[in-house]
């Protein structure tokens, strides 16, 4: 039934038709509306997969695409990569109900810091980029998986709150108490000294915030009296320096990309190019003076 099903919906000849070359796939509804959007290193091979899905629990979203589909379009591509990049292009534009990765903002979010006109520490973390940024916070980012860069926003305030004194969320700016996907804390009686290696940590580029936050812990009275808490902390740093900061930083300077901070709808096309240029090292030096351009910090919802 699933072989008759495909046939009828896509046409009998569709496969046949198909080249073994790179390309890119839309399911579409009875509007024309895009339900999923995938990419295939040989078109023919991978579409034959859904025409021949079993009833096997690995196969339960190709049989589902295929029930509700009323439309398969294919787009031929030059390259795996170039399938790569249209593939992120395409689920940006459209957001499609069977796509999670790249289409939702909320799983790309970046952290934000600053000093406000009261002298206190400011960390943000948000994916709500879009509106207006009162606070004129230098964000860093945007990373994913989004909950290992939660873990890292976490362990920097359970550091920096033994070092400083953490405000009661009442004297927080209005328009941040109430904005979704947003949590901003401010520290009172934090050096301005620790600005410059947190943001350097943050963007990739060195982790000596770690070996400078222990000797002030180690004074510290509430961060000896939990030594487990304080260690499940540098964990985190150091896992998401290594996995997030630190390749998001190497990605950048792979694409000659300007500017520390990469846009949420940038990242995934960012490492994507960045793989490309580590295939063609001389099409990375050509594409150098052409990377995205930031010019500054995205704003805060």
């Amino acid at each position: 039934m699933g072989l008759r099903r495909f046939d009828l919906k896509f046409g009998g000849d569709l496969l046949r038709n198909l080249p073994e070359t790179p390309a890119v796939y839309c399911f579409k509804d009875e509007t024309g509306k895009v339900l999923y959007v995938g990419k295939a290193k040989n078109a023919r091979r991978r579409l034959a997969q859904y025409r021949s899905a079993t009833r096997r629990k690995r196969h339960r979203k190709q049989r589902e695409l295929v029930r509700v589909a009323h439309a398969l379009e294919v787009e031929l591509v030059a390259s795996e990569l170039d399938a790569l990049l249209r593939e992120n292009a395409l689920i940006r534009e459209h957001r499609p109900a069977y796509n999670v990765d790249g289409a939702y903002a909320f799983l790309y979010p970046a952290i934000g810091t600053g000093i406000d006109a009261g002298g206190r520490l400011l960390l943000c973390f948000s994916s709500r980029l879009d509106g207006e940024d009162p606070l004129a916070l230098c964000w860093h980012g945007c990373f994913r998986p989004r909950w290992r860069a939660r873990e890292a926003f976490e362990a920097l305030v359970l550091l920096f709150g033994h070092l400083g004194h953490l405000e009661p969320r009442s004297r927080l700016p209005q328009a941040t108490r109430s904005a979704k996907g947003t949590r901003l804390v401010a520290l009172r009686r934090i050096a301005p000294e620790w600005l410059e290696p947190l943001r350097a940590f943050l963007d990739g580029e060195s982790d000596g915030l770690l070996a400078r936050l222990f000797d002030p812990l180690l004074e510290a009275p509430g961060a000896r009296s939990d030594p487990a808490a304080i260690q499940a902390a540098f964990d985190a740093l150091r896992s998401f320096h290594a996995e997030d900061a630190q390749r998001l930083a190497d990605a950048r300077r792979r694409v000659g990309w300007s500017g520390r901070f990469v846009p949420q709808q940038e990242r995934d096309g960012l490492f994507i190019r960045a793989r490309r240029a580590d295939a063609d090292p001389q099409e990375d030096t050509a594409r150098g003076t052409n990377a995205p351009q930031v010019a500054a910090p995205p704003p805060l919802a």
